[in-house]
């Protein structure tokens, strides 16, 4: 019997053991697999559950009605990809079983995130950095600014019709406190006749919206140039310009597929009458890194056009001079003959900071004539005290003392040859 007891306690003693460490390898099995599927993941995250879950999804809410300082997006594994280092899909392919234990839910209110119980919150994404950027136009204006225009341009190759859509206006400067504008269209050289939009009422920021159209031919397109001119009508129903845009079509693509939207700084009209010869207006800027000196030629006015024979054109010659030795010149485009052309074309030359006490910039207005010789209009030179006084002398010392700042004149032309 002795024998019969200890038998029967070995095989129960043997028996409980095995028991005792089949739970101990399946408890370490289930910490194994728990711990691999976190192995997954290249930077150490916390793991959340539904509730946890949905709780900071409520707080992220309330949060983002209180305050604007937190604006990121949580960016989550979704559940099916646990446990998975790699996933490609074919047509045929399940993402995942219905039988898969992670979809199934569990206890929680229900909402957005319910199925995203156990996902893994690896990071947030910043709206901001996916936002178009800001357009300015209306909210950066430079100190003396007297208003801002936006108009849009296309051209219809086959009726060759020119349309310009007047698009509106902001913060205009009127002589008075009350502002009622409307805008004049000319297409130069033609200044005889203009198109005119409505009058918008008592608004420094008017909005036209209006179409106009213009008939050119595709050959004198671009050298034609629009001009707007702003006007703000008082009481008394007189006219006050508030400023003028200049727009050359010249360097423009314009087709019926490229329409252009474009917004010009308004500037002041110069009011003072043309001198004798005329008048050209450009504007001077030097690169002391660079070396380099830049000539933007603008418009000219009030041109004394010779009428002995049909002008082919009017163009400026920019030569640089060093102690009145020839060094360059460069030539704008010829344009119509015309008495106010208009030309914004920028040339660059070469000069070492030590030059600028010996050198000069001559500009001469030239009218090219058919079969004939080329004859002169004007000419004007700006340079140091060697060469120049007055207004030109001005100029070529303010363009020194602000590098690399484009500094606008008008100069009066002479005829001294």
């Amino acid at each position: 019997t002795e024998q019969t007891v200890a038998v029967a306690g070995g095989i129960i003693a043997g028996i409980l053991l095995f028991v005792l460490l089949g739970i101990t390898a399946y408890l370490l099995w289930k910490k194994f697999c728990h711990l691999f599927s976190y192995e997954k993941l290249i930077n150490p995250v916390k793991t959340t559950n539904a509730n946890a879950i949905f709780q900071d999804q409520a707080n992220s809410e309330i949060q983002l009605k209180s305050t604007s300082r937190s604006r990121s997006v949580p960016f989550i594994i979704p559940p099916t990809l646990h446990g998975r280092d790699r996933i490609c899909l074919t047509n045929e392919e399940q993402v995942q079983d219905d039988s898969d234990p992670y979809m199934t839910p569990q206890s929680g209110p229900r909402s957005s995130f319910h199925s995203l119980a156990g996902a893994y919150v690896v990071g947030t994404i910043n709206p901001d950095l996916y936002k178009f950027p800001e357009d300015k136009s209306e909210t950066d204006f430079p100190d003396g600014n007297i208003g801002r225009l936006w108009f849009s341009i296309e051209y219809e190759q086959e009726s060759e019709r020119l349309l310009v859509s007047l698009i509106k206006a902001r913060k205009l400067q009127p002589p008075a406190d009350s502002c009622s504008p409307f805008v004049k269209i000319y297409l130069l050289p033609d200044e005889r006749s203009y198109l005119q939009s409505k009058t918008k009422r008592k608004t420094l920021n008017p909005q036209f919206d209006e179409n106009f159209v213009f008939q050119v031919s595709s050959k004198m397109l671009l050298q034609r140039t629009l001009k707007f001119l702003v006007y703000h009508v008082d009481k008394q129903k007189k006219h006050h310009l508030l400023g003028q845009v200049i727009f050359p079509l010249k360097n423009e693509v314009l087709t019926e597929d490229n329409k252009l939207v474009i917004w010009r700084d308004l500037e002041k009209e110069n009011s003072e009458p043309p001198s004798e010869y005329g008048d050209i207006q450009f504007s001077l800027s030097y690169n002391d890194y660079l070396g380099r000196l830049t000539v933007v030629v603008l418009r000219a006015r009030g041109l004394k056009l010779q009428e002995e024979s049909p002008a082919v054109g009017v163009y400026v010659k920019v030569s640089l001079m060093n102690h009145n030795k020839f060094i360059k010149s460069k030539k704008t485009a010829a344009l119509l003959g015309t008495p106010n052309p208009v030309y914004n074309e920028t040339f660059s030359f070469k000069a070492d900071q030590t030059e600028l006490d010996t050198a000069s910039l001559s500009l001469s207005v030239l009218q090219s004539n058919k079969g004939e010789k080329t004859l002169l209009l004007g000419r004007v030179v700006v340079g140091p005290f060697m060469y120049t006084r007055g207004k030109e002398l001005e100029h070529w010392n303010e363009m020194i003392s602000k590098p690399k700042e484009l500094v606008k004149r008008w100069h009066a032309l002479c005829h001294s040859t």
